[in-house]
């Protein structure tokens, strides 16, 4: 039976002389992996809608292993971003995330939305460290994990000054402090960050700007986090991180 899905092209490998298996990300399906015979050639009608990161609809033939790639027609070929290597560094960091967080066959509307949207925005000049913030704290939830960003975790107090405590999975306030001593000394700014981006409609941001030590603040926080609960290793942040060095430099 064939399947006609709304797709993102997250991840591709070489298989033979001639031919790909490539990893899309669906609206219909999630995560389906399918055989693309012959995309490698350059004059193969799949090898333009076979390239990562390419946005588009896809026909394949579904089995219990592997799909066979039929055709498929690009929507948006998200051609800027292969074109920086900078852009390219931090979707293919987002594109595994999504890829080592997620099964096959498990539809989830919301996050293809998620990605497109992050992709779009990332080629149209939106700020890629923003953009990475927003869509790791979206990963959250499907990674299973729900940390308290509404109140302090331990007293469920609103008010005062907040810091993150990795050991009891949010928000703690400073009467609360002595409950860890280990957590994570924030600024007020940065709270406030990571409670939007956890919660904001990506559709709904606007211009954002923010300096950098604070954007420093947001990686420590969610590295911490994801390095405490995810289980995830993912091989691109590592170039990812080797950027950032870079531009500390400059």
């Amino acid at each position: 039976m064939l399947y006609k899905c709304e797709g993102i092209v997250i991840r591709t490998t070489d298989y033979g002389e001639s031919n790909k298996i490539v990893t899309i990300y669906t609206r219909e399906s999630g995560k389906v992996g399918v055989m693309a015979r012959g995309a490698k050639k350059p004059n193969s009608r799949l090898a333009a809608v076979t390239q990562l990161f390419t946005y588009g609809t896809f026909l394949f033939q579904k089995s219990s292993g592997l799909g066979s790639l039929q055709q498929g027609e690009t929507t948006n070929s998200m051609r800027l971003i292969r074109e920086d290597i900078f852009l390219t560094a931090y979707a293919s960091y987002l594109t595994e995330l999504l890829d080592k967080g997620t099964e096959n066959n498990q539809p989830n509307p919301f996050l293809f939305e998620l990605l497109f949207q992050t992709l779009h925005r990332l080629s149209e000049g939106t700020d890629p460290d923003i953009l990475r913030y927003i869509f790791e704290m979206k990963m959250l939830n499907v990674l299973g994990l729900y940390p308290n960003l509404n109140e302090c975790v331990v007293c469920g107090g609103k008010e005062g000054a907040f810091h993150f405590s990795i050991r009891e999975n949010g928000f703690i306030c400073h009467r609360c402090f002595n409950h860890d001593a280990y957590r994570l000394n924030i600024s007020p700014t940065v709270v406030k960050l990571l409670r939007v981006f956890y919660y904001l409609d990506l559709s709904r941001l606007g211009q954002v700007s923010v300096k950098e030590e604070t954007k420093k603040e947001l990686k420590w926080v969610i590295d911490e986090y994801y390095r405490e609960y995810s289980g995830l290793v993912i091989k691109s942040k590592r170039f990812l991180d080797q950027l950032d060095k870079i531009r500390d430099k400059l």
